[in-house]
């Protein structure tokens, strides 16, 4: 079997290659050659997992990385049947992307000296692989390492088209915000090493009980631990109250969207809580906060979602409500639920983000929703599969959305039951079909809008790939087909829309246990960590009312869109959800006005300080340097004088 080195090294491979020659080849080669990279990591995995991954984990050292005294740290790979799902989705949603985007950066008139195109592909090959490190760690440390390294991608990518203000400052708002984040997945990593002195994963999960003694018990043990590793996860999943880089990241090109923001980078954290799962079990109270969490941050993403028109700021909001739904699941211990909804997600609303981008690419940069409409016979293959990606997303029978997002939302009714506080965790239900409702109703909207009705896109557009700087830049449009370079990974992904949500069908009774297959396959992972695995039997009731507001919701909104068709659901200004605006009138204001006193201490009092003591030095020096004649008689006169009063002590005394 190939090592699992391969699955790094080959998108790295990559990255140098084009990163240093790709400026010279010809664009479509650098595309070329970065897809082969991740689509050959792609299918080392894919051995791997066709190969049979066996119930126990396969470990795999490369070398020693740290080594101090007893402490020790190795670059070693795990690959267990929860790494096997999460990289198939990394290198195989992965490289969708990356085909897709030879023809969508193709037309890049940002692009003006033609070596952007080998940059741009070079970062998403340094992407998928810290992503896969991330994935394929076996100890906090490199996971850290990998965790890192895609905060810095996202940072290159969000801001790839830097001469762009919003781009620039969405780039650094997204490095910034992630920063707070990962402060708190370090301290958790501190003290878990305080409390075990380990940091790989078998050795931390079997010394989970000795959190709660010593120092860290006493400063809070699994609790604090767990949630300041769900503060690092609510940084990169975009949980309130850090989810607000998200939205801005739509700056960056749609494929850098639909490859961080719904397939890989903002599922990691969702990712880290499901590895840790022992932890998570260790501290329930935990477990309750994250699972309020995420049912408000879902519902608050999704209201929000309402009262947009841009195309990729309704998607980039609906993934925030997406990723609340899975961190409700991890609340629920719901952990192979939660995976399952990263898995169908990654799916839909990736092919809704390129579906979106061939939109963009046909108006020569036009995201506004309210000047689209009719795109349906002019894009059939872009219109069909956007359409079925919808539907999995408003979660409307039979589309993968619908098996995934129920389940979470039974999950969390049986967590009420299971834990004896029914009621909060209720609440918790209620709003996830609240959200549920309010999803499928802005999913059939923006369908609508864009692609039924009357065209309203006869107006002077602009020309280029998404919004072009240059303003001279312009044409009367004529939407068209995108190529198949771009439609065929479209197809693809909405062909795993539509049937991925079978491989977890519901636990009705009379259904085989073999239909069960994604929590089969992952069962054996979390039964080895807490105990035997349950999955909760499917409350039939829940499942009529999914269905109804799935496409209940979806209907109701694609007419509210024909209706509707040049204003949102109602003014973002009235939507009172942003918390931007909140953060810059307390946080930024605050931490502005502080800076303004740091500076005013430092320019006052410490340069005062400083100042004043140089003056002292240089006063002094200057009295010193009085007695610096240069004449001989007058230094024997000193020591003279001196050596009489020495003489004169010695006597006296």
């Amino acid at each position: 079997m190939l090592p699992l080195w391969l699955i790094i090294a080959l998108p790295l491979l990559g990255f140098v290659v084009t990163g240093l020659f790709g400026a010279k080849m010809p664009k479509p080669a650098a595309g070329a050659i970065a897809s082969l990279m991740v689509g050959a990591a792609f299918v080392v995995a894919l051995l791997h997992v066709l190969g049979g991954v066996p119930e126990k984990a396969i470990s795999e050292s490369v070398y020693t990385w740290i080594q101090i005294g007893n402490f020790k740290v190795d670059v070693s790979l795990l690959l267990d049947r929860l790494s096997a799902v999460m990289i198939l989705i990394v290198t195989g949603i992965g490289f969708l992307i990356h085909v897709y985007s030879i023809g969508y950066m193709a037309h890049d008139h940002n692009d003006l000296e033609g070596t952007r195109y080998a940059r741009f592909f070079s970062y998403l090959n340094l992407f998928i692989a810290f992503m896969a490190l991330l994935v394929l760690a076996d100890n906090y440390l490199l996971m850290f390492v990998g965790w890192e390294g895609v905060g810095l991608c996202s940072y290159f990518l969000i801001g790839f088209w830097f001469e762009r203000e919003d781009a620039a400052e969405a780039s650094k708002k997204a490095f910034i915000v992630n920063r707070i984040g990962d402060f708190g997945f370090l301290l958790g990593m501190l003290l878990i090493f305080l409390a075990v002195g380990s940091l790989n994963y078998q050795e931390v999960f079997a010394k989970v009980g000795e959190l709660d003694s010593g120092t860290v018990g006493a400063l809070g043990g699994a609790t604090l631990i767990t949630l300041l590793l769900a503060l690092g996860a609510a940084g990169k999943s975009a949980q309130i109250p850090l989810y607000t880089w998200l939205p801005d990241a739509m700056a960056g090109p749609t494929p850098v969207s639909a490859l961080i923001h719904a397939a890989t980078m903002v599922t990691a954290g969702v990712y880290m809580c499901a590895r840790s799962s022992v932890l998570f079990e260790a501290a329930p109270t935990t477990k309750l906060i994250l699972c309020g969490i995420g049912a408000a941050t879902a519902l608050f993403a999704g209201l929000t979602a309402l009262a947009h028109t841009d195309i990729k700021k309704v998607l980039a909001y609906s993934t925030v409500s997406q990723l609340g739904f899975m961190f409700m699941a991890v609340g629920a211990g719901a952990y192979i639920v939660a995976i399952f909804h990263v898995f169908t997600h990654a799916f839909f609303k990736a092919c809704l983000f390129l579906g979106a981008g061939s939109v963009i690419h046909a108006l020569g940069g036009e995201q506004d929703m309210r000047k689209m409409g009719g795109l349906a016979a002019r894009m059939k293959t872009t219109n069909l599969t956007f359409m079925l990606s919808g539907l999995a997303l408003a979660g409307a029978i039979p589309f993968a959305g619908f098996f995934s997002k129920d389940e979470i939302i039974g999950s969390v009714f049986a967590a009420g039951q299971a834990a004896g506080t029914n009621g909060i965790y209720a609440i918790f239900g209620s709003i996830g079909l609240l959200t549920a409702l309010i999803t499928a109703i802005y999913t059939g909207r923006q369908y609508s809008q864009v692609f039924l009705g009357e065209s309203r896109w006869n107006a002077t557009q602009h020309h280029g790939t998404e919004a072009s700087d240059d303003k001279h830049a312009h044409h009367s449009v004529e939407p068209h087909e995108s190529p198949a370079v771009m439609t065929i990974p479209l197809i693809i992904l909405a062909v795993g829309a539509v049937f991925a949500g079978f491989l977890g069908f519901p636990n009705l009774p009379g259904v085989p246990e073999s239909l069960h297959g994604f929590a089969n396959f992952l069962a054996p992972v979390f039964a080895s960590e807490h105990g035997e695995h349950a999955e909760h039997k499917a409350n039939v009731v829940l499942l009529l009312i999914g269905a109804i507001i799935g496409w209940g919701g979806w209907i109701f909104g694609r007419g509210l869109g024909l209706k509707q068709a040049e204003s949102a659901f109602w003014p973002e200004s009235m939507s009172a959800l942003s918390l931007d605006k909140v953060y810059n009138n307390t946080i930024v204001k605050l931490g502005y006005a502080l800076a303004m006193a740091v500076r005013w201490i430092d320019e006052n009092i410490v340069d005062g300080i400083v100042n004043g003591v140089g003056i002292l030095v240089g006063q002094s020096a200057a009295s010193l340097r009085l007695t610096q004649t240069s004449f001989v008689r007058n230094y024997a006169l000193a020591m003279a004088v001196g050596g009489a009063m020495i003489l004169a002590y010695f006597l006296t005394s």
